[in-house]
């Protein structure tokens, strides 16, 4: 036994020798996996730093974004309205209570929704009258809606809703430009809607409108639209707070008021709902109803307005105080002194007048399909500049469509 392992000493001493750089080798690669490990621990590490660290700047960019939101949300809101407390004016009271027994609304909620209401003050200084003295201009007038924004925006707004536009036309006779155009010029195709609260104008120019020789009837005004604006609120369930528009409590794309919603406005795209501020179905079928029962003549297709010249002597002047309307016939313009530019057929004409400032006035004869859009807004001015602006929306689509 002795003498094998003496024997066997010198090949064992030789196995461990030649063993010795295996068991290296082995303990080089026991370092470096020790040293991979260590190295997959810091990167690991690292990515955890790196996950948390965009964690935190996620969750940093949602503060962010959220509190971008509410100052968003707060600019949404053209004003600051003041806390005045309406529900204790005895004013208020009283058309509370009576809105509350006519249409059966809770008398508490009526009185929690008017402790909610602010007076603003703005609304009341808006609805005053422009000083005197300052010549109407019609040129300047209407180079703030003829131009390459608004007409741009209006050729996008046809292509968008050419379907409802067709079908509009079709089913009230009111040409797609002429719906355009006043949608145009009320909102720039919705753009500008208004950012007052409706409630809190109305409240406002019911209770508080300013002096002047018509405060009684334009007060009895706004007290029947805020009564609108709560039925609207109940009949199309949601908050009245929500509705916001104009500072005088114009609502949606075609800026109807409360009133002129619940009588004129059309479920146009079918869902069930009318919303003037969200569908743009509804709105171009509500301001095509709106034109036909303010006397839009569907079977009327010729010009709505020519122009004409005036003679020196002025016996047209009168002409200009007939209203609103269409009452003259061709015989009677011709007779006092007006010549159209073109013949003006067998239909009856206002005689229409745009002054220009120190320029000459233009002189133009109107069928009842201009005086129409007069009812939507009482102005030469504003029905002259929807009859512009979409034609002016058309010429430049059919530019793009050859």
């Amino acid at each position: 036994m002795k003498f094998f392992v003496s024997a066997c000493a010198p090949l064992v001493a030789a196995l461990l020798l030649a063993a010795a750089p295996l068991h290296q080798a082995g303990a080089a690669d026991n370092a470096h996996a020790k040293a991979r490990t260590a190295k997959a621990s810091t990167a690991k590490a690292a990515k955890q730093s790196k996950d948390a660290k965009a964690k935190a700047a996620k969750a940093k960019a949602g503060t962010v974004k959220k509190t971008v939101a509410a100052a968003a949300a707060a600019k949404s809101i053209d004003y600051a309205g003041e806390q005045v407390n309406f529900a204790e004016w005895k004013a208020v009271r009283d058309f509370a209570d009576e809105v509350a027994v006519k249409h059966g609304f809770d008398r508490i909620e009526m009185e929690a929704t008017m402790r909610q209401v602010r007076f603003v003050e703005s609304a009341v200084q808006l609805v005053k009258p422009a000083p005197p003295g300052k010549p109407k201009n019609w040129q300047a007038y209407s180079e703030r809606f003829i131009e390459p924004i608004r007409i741009n925006a209006g050729v996008r707004f046809w292509n968008e809703n050419a379907e409802a536009l067709a079908r509009a036309e079709a089913t009230y006779g009111v040409p797609a430009e002429i719906l355009v155009g006043i949608i145009g010029v009320e909102t720039v195709y919705g753009r500008d809607t208004g950012r007052f609260r409706v409630l809190d104008t109305l409240t406002t120019l019911a209770f508080a409108y300013p002096e002047a020789p018509n405060q009684a009837a334009r007060a009895a005004f706004f007290r029947g639209e805020l009564e609108n604006a709560l039925l609207l609120a109940r009949h199309e369930k949601i908050d009245p707070f929500s509705l916001l528009g104009s500072f005088a409590g114009a609502v949606g794309l075609p800026q109807f008021m409360p009133g002129n919603i619940l009588k004129y406005g059309v479920d146009f795209d079918g869902d069930g709902h009318i919303d003037l501020r969200g569908s743009t179905g509804d709105a171009i079928g509500s301001v095509a109803n709106f034109l036909v029962q303010h006397g839009w003549n569907p079977r009327d297709k010729a010009p709505a307005v020519i122009q004409v010249s005036v003679a020196p002597s002025r016996a047209w002047e009168p002409l200009l105080e007939r209203g609103l309307s269409a009452t003259l016939r061709n015989e009677e313009l011709v007779a006092a002194g007006v010549t159209p530019d073109v013949p003006l057929g067998e239909r009856l004409y206002g005689l229409v007048d745009l002054q220009n400032g120190a320029e000459p006035t233009e002189y133009w004869a109107a069928s009842d399909n201009f005086f129409a859009i007069t009812k939507y807004n009482r102005s030469y001015f504003y029905a002259m500049s929807v009859l512009d602006l979409g034609r002016a929306v058309r010429e430049a689509r059919a530019d793009i469509l050859l």
